[in-house]
């Protein structure tokens, strides 16, 4: 993979000379203090604005700054009107529009669809500061303010819903977002590198809708740019010929080399499984021919040119090529062609091979350039070194920002992470590459907590990112990596590429803890520990110095069911960490817990799973507080499998892999329920769902039952017995006066309580 140009390589604009501005402005007050007329740049987010590296604000604001731009920045404006959108004037070059940290549907509403009473990036925790696809409705106020403003939409909101993305609060697949906002541009993944080029282009006086060959950026185009060749998306994922020699008589006056037409397949799928006939010519067919065909026709038929595709480019001509997706329309009326387009996307997500996409809406194309190159690690440390406040800024007064208090002795050291887990958006948005820091920057950002930052108590709460511990692991060769196309590195098991050393992980834990005035370093990043236990001296390190008592880890589910569509590890990895994890408190003297998360109602898992887990939670002694129910976030793989019922983890066909989705309110509260076995209110849910498997052996006292037959006062809901005065409503049972009356819990030999 070549590196791109360097973040911090470009001449300054010319406002450099206006200096650093202690925090960016929000008022025109301080625009006129900072001795400005103008903003070049103002960045409308739907958070608090905190001067901190761990808000994307902040990151791409001191960036802009850093290369000489002025950034103004309206935080949470109100919506209502265009008057917030107004407040710092037009600035010069661009809006850049962000809902914030969080998609902004995640951050307003539970997976059960339930708005939440607060908002964790917002003074005080205060909800409702923020609107539904907030990227949506800012963008459409900046336009109706500044209508010829250029708009550059960004963040997570926007990477995560790029192209035709199922929406779980609606229940439908929506279009690219950059249609619904009216943008200029969109940036996905972590945007600095995007977001320069951008600014430095529009500063020299290129108009922003020249600005098309960007990496990691998606805009909008009406006809196809000649030059490109283009590839059907459901001919790429199944075996095939190489492409027939170019004809060396073809006309390519027009700049594209001719290619013999592919002839439509006869399919009732949408990725055919290989055949031998594949390899054989086929007579051309009529549109009407199969529903693929209809597809095609339909999805092409404002396109005059002829599209002559082939499963294969040389390499020579890979840069000049493009996927073509399936159509909005056909995605959202067929979920099958929404799996795999999903999949295909996820295939083309590496910098190092990936290929330009391109998706149909209406009449206009929504064109995605390949990700961008992921930083260096000067150019990290660089990011991560800009002159940070590290607080709130003063305008918020006294206010708590939740989110701030959490993190504000944390420290970010890597980026990216190659777990692929399917439910998660961490790989759709960083990417699977790691970017690193460098020891020396990590040291000096921990040292800059110590000394500035209101508060520090000594303890720093985090060093991490994603993951825990995955800092410099990558692959053994730069070649291999560049052209790797695994969905994981990790998952079905390790790849032998990969580098799994944690030595500099190590370097770093302890040179950060003898730092004089750090009393206390914790690791709070989740622990990917299937990568651990390939290090016991890194767990060691870990145990023994970095865990305050408990450390959380995510197996997520145990049965090989969940586990197979999530892309984790199965629970004998879980084992062996444990049994590491407990040899290495020991020897240290000290009492340390395992705190486990479990998910619910993920693709893949059946009543019979979530009764097994809650069978193991019961025999470890587990009693889950919080219960997370899987969340269809847009883009994921896991949504594609949930809006689908297939699996695009492996090829997708109208007769592959079909996968259970325990969808309905009914269910998803039966398998919170079965995590929450000991809550004495689940208890009548589970008894009939127990009865209903033909697992009611499971109810009552004894050590194996998961269940008692009783029902506490005052609680559950059970739909046999009757009301009592008391508004019990007790079940049957197969005690004698124990009616309502909750018996003691017992110790088992091993001090866990039945």
């Amino acid at each position: 993979m070549t590196p791109g140009r360097s973040l911090f390589s470009y001449r300054k604009y010319w406002a450099s000379r206006f200096g650093t501005a202690p925090f960016l402005p929000m008022s025109r007050e301080e625009m006129h203090e900072l001795g400005w007329d103008s903003c070049d740049i103002i960045i409308v987010t739907g958070d608090a604005y905190v001067d901190h590296p761990s808000f994307g604000m902040a990151i791409i604001g001191r960036v802009l700054e850093a290369q000489g731009f002025r950034v103004g920045i309206i935080a949470q404006p109100d919506w209502r009107s265009t008057a917030d959108f107004e407040r710092l004037g037009r600035p010069n070059l661009f809006f850049g529009v962000t809902a914030g940290n969080m998609d902004s549907m995640v951050n307003r509403y539970t997976a059960d669809r339930r708005i939440r009473s607060d908002d964790a990036y917002t003074p005080n925790g205060e909800g409702g500061k923020r609107p539904d696809r907030s990227v949506i409705v800012y963008s459409q106020r900046v336009r109706e303010a500044f209508g010829d403003v250029p708009i550059v939409i960004g963040g997570i909101e926007a990477s995560l819903r790029r192209i035709a993305h199922f929406d779980y609060w609606s229940e439908k697949v929506r279009r690219s977002i950059l249609l619904d906002a009216r943008a200029d541009l969109l940036v996905y993944g972590n945007g600095e590198r995007q977001i320069v080029e951008i600014a430095h282009r529009l500063a020299k006086g290129e108009p922003i809708a020249s600005i098309t060959d960007v990496r990691g950026t998606a805009f909008v185009r009406r006809t196809m740019p000649e030059g490109w060749i283009e590839i059907d998306s459901t001919t790429i994922d199944e075996p095939g010929p190489l492409n027939p020699p170019v004809d060396p008589y073809a006309d390519t006056a027009n700049g594209s080399a001719q290619w013999a037409p592919r002839a439509v397949q006869p399919c009732n799928d949408v990725a055919s499984e290989a055949s031998a006939s594949h390899a054989r010519a086929e007579p051309a067919r009529t549109a009407d021919a199969t529903p693929c065909a209809r597809q095609s026709s339909a999805a092409r038929a404002d396109r005059p040119q002829v599209v002559r595709l082939y499963r294969h480019v040389p390499t020579s001509e890979r840069s000049r090529s493009v996927i073509r997706l399936p159509s909005f329309e056909a995605v959202r009326d067929d979920p099958v062609l929404y799996a795999h387009a999903s999949r295909i996307l996820h295939m083309e997500s590496n910098p190092g091979n990936a290929r330009a996409l391109v998706q149909r809406h209406g009449d206009v194309d929504v064109w995605l350039n390949p990700p961008a190159l992921p930083l260096t690690t000067k150019e990290l440390d660089a990011v991560y070194e800009l002159p940070y406040r590290r607080v709130p800024h003063p305008a918020y007064g006294n206010a708590k920002i939740p989110a701030y208090t959490m993190i504000r002795f944390s420290v970010a050291i890597q980026r990216g992470c190659f777990g692929g887990c399917t439910f998660c958006s961490i790989t759709e948005h960083e990417g699977r590459i790691i970017q690193s820091r460098s020891e020396d920057s990590v040291i000096k950002e921990i040292e800059t907590i110590r000394d500035t930052v209101p508060g520090f108590t000594g303890v720093i709460s985090d060093l991490g990112g994603p993951t825990a511990n995955m800092y410099r692991l990558a692959c053994k060769s730069r070649e291999i990596e560049a052209a790797c196309r695994r969905l994981s590195c990790v998952y079905p098991r390790i790849c032998p590429n990969l580098n799994t050393d944690h030595t500099p992980l190590i370097k770093l834990y302890r040179r950060a803890r003898t730092l004089p005035g750090i009393k206390k370093v914790l690791i709070g990043s989740g622990v990917r520990y299937d990568l651990a236990i390939e290090s016991p001296e890194y767990v060691k390190e870990l145990v023994q110095h970095h865990v305050g008592g408990y450390l959380k880890i995510a197996p997520e589910a145990i049965s090989d069911g969940p586990l197979s569509k999530m892309m984790k590890p199965g629970i004998g990895t879980y084992y062996r960490f444990k049994e590491l994890f407990d040899k290495y408190s020991k020897e240290a003297g000290k009492e340390q817990y395992l705190i486990p998360y479990f998910i619910a109602a993920h693709p893949g898992t059946t009543d019979e799973d979530m009764l097994e887990l809650a069978l193991w939670l019961k025999r470890n002694g587990y009693r889950v507080d919080q219960v997370q129910a899987f969340l269809p976030s847009p883009m994921a793989m896991a949504t594609a499998m949930w809006h689908s019922g297939k699996n695009p983890l492996h090829k997708v066909t109208r007769t592959s892999e079909t996968v259970h989705v325990p969808k309905g309110l009914k269910v998803r509260r039966l398998h919170k329920a079965f995590l929450r076995w000991h809550d004495p209110n689940n208890w009548p849910m589970l008894r009939k769902a127990l009865r209903r498997m033909g697992r009611a052996d499971l109810i009552g006292p004894g050590k194996h039952q998961l269940i008692p037959a009783w029902q506490p006062l005052g609680t559950g809901h059970a739909p046999e017995g009757r009301r009592t005065p008391h508004g019990a409503i007790p079940a049957r049972t197969q005690h004698t006066g124990l009616k309502g009356v909750r018996i003691p819990r017992r110790k088992r030999d091993d001090g866990s309580h039945v």
